[in-house]
């Protein structure tokens, strides 16, 4: 997925949060994170983007000619997806 932006909101808690974490590290993808125990004002924005309050949220954005953001692709939870963010990340 060419110039996009990730962007994952997660809770310590959440032990595929800290899966999705270690996986990102792993293979050096650059992102956004939002720990909403730190940021709690950033859930009513995950739950806009994502359609749920549940974590981990995984949000791929691009920008626009005019520079706004623009959501492409929005899941929730990292390993019943996993398939398909290693795809849009083109990562094996």
């Amino acid at each position: 997925m060419a110039n996009y932006q990730l962007e994952i909101y997660t809770r310590p808690t959440c032990s595929d949060c800290q899966d999705l974490k270690k996986f990102l590290e792993k293979h050096r993808i650059p992102h956004k994170q939002y720990d909403l125990t730190k940021q709690p004002e950033k859930e009513k924005e995950l739950k806009s983007r994502t359609g749920a309050r549940v974590v981990p949220g995984i949000v791929f954005s691009q920008s626009s000619i005019l520079g706004l953001r623009k959501t492409r692709k929005s899941m929730t939870g990292f390993e019943m997806n996993k398939e398909e963010i290693k795809r849009l990340l083109e990562v094996g």
